[in-house]
């Protein structure tokens, strides 16, 4: 990885630094709870501030207002614009490297593979044993597949793809495409880079057409034993627990945490940045706008208890009724 120095990072940025010995190297951005003394991070939003005094990060990247005190803090006016663009400079993406052949000639091919016609893998990925690949799978880069997967037709799996054992994907779903993330910045949507990857764990099901987006820095994980049905959307940096049941057409915002177990009903979709604990069920066309405790069993817009839910609507039904006995009345 590039490594440039604190005040060559203030330079490109226009920032003014604090606390910070010029000549600091900075190796990688991280997020602020996991960075380390080579690490630039950001504090964007005040929310995250109790994060951001904690965080052994090298550089913290933060507007003026912002009080961090001691910290080694480079003042920028948009920090999550100048996140974005550090993440470009510290982790830049390698340019493909095709083989002349569908087949790189680095892939490892486990024994008893089988490939059919039309697919193509990338450069140093490694094939567990008895995978089975369809017509017009393609497979990236650095990625590696556990014993026993099978990829229908169409699967795309991006680079540095990481999955376990027995891992069945269908038709036309794709693992490891950018999240959506973008920043304002004089009027114009700047893409934030993403640079992370897909884990999936043993014995998880993707239906068709599912996206998974890879993080933006480290990984979007599907625990082992989940089962995903068709259409369904998880976004970056989102952790899903071990067994859980994700149906059709629901979708998780970026950085939100599911436990074990965990089942989303057809239509459901969540909010970012929350969690919502094991053994939870959440109603069909539901929406989870906050965190829900292990156990929760929720259904509506936004999700609530679904005892509480189910005697809005009767009560909600009634309405009709009594309005025309008031009117009757009046």
């Amino acid at each position: 990885m590039p490594t440039i120095t604190a005040r060559e990072l203030a330079a490109r940025l226009g920032g003014e630094l604090e606390h910070c010995p010029p000549d600091r190297p900075i190796s990688e951005v991280r997020p602020l709870d996991d960075a380390g003394p080579g690490s630039v991070s950001f504090l964007a939003n005040p929310r995250y501030a109790s994060k951001a005094e904690a965080s052994g990060a090298g550089l913290i990247l933060a507007d003026p207002s912002a009080s961090l005190g001691e910290h080694p803090v480079l003042r920028v006016p948009n920090p999550y614009w100048a996140f974005a663009q550090a993440i470009g400079w510290l982790h830049p993406e390698p340019e493909p490297a095709w083989g002349g052949t569908p087949i790189h000639p680095t892939v490892r091919v486990g024994a008893g593979c089988r490939l059919a016609p039309g697919v193509t893998v990338g450069a140093r990925t490694v094939l567990g044993a008895g995978c089975i690949l369809h017509p017009g799978v393609h497979i990236g880069e650095d990625c590696a597949l556990g014993e026993g997967c099978e990829l229908f037709s169409g699967v795309v799996l991006y680079r540095r793809t990481r999955l376990g054992r027995h891992v069945r994907i269908h038709a036309n779903t794709v693992l490891g495409s950018d999240g959506y993330g973008y920043v304002l910045v004089d009027g114009r949507h700047q893409k934030v880079p993403q640079v992370g990857w897909v884990e999936v764990g043993d014995e998880v099901e993707l239906g068709a057409c599912v996206a998974v987006d890879r993080g933006v820095l480290g990984p979007t994980r599907i625990g082992a034993g989940t089962k995903v049905d068709n259409q369904v959307q998880i976004g970056h940096n989102v952790q899903v627990g071990e067994h859980c049941l994700l149906v059709s057409q629901s979708g998780i915002s970026g950085s939100t945490k599911l436990g074990d177990y965990v089942t989303l009903a057809g239509k459901v979709g969540v909010v970012g940045h929350i969690e919502i604990g094991s053994r939870s069920i959440v109603g069909g066309n539901s929406v989870v706008a906050k965190s829900l405790p292990e156990g929760s069993f929720v259904t509506g817009f936004p999700a609530r208890p679904h005892r509480e839910w189910t005697e809005s609507q009767a009560a909600l039904n009634r309405l009709p009724r009594l309005l025309k006995q008031l009117r009757a009345k009046g």
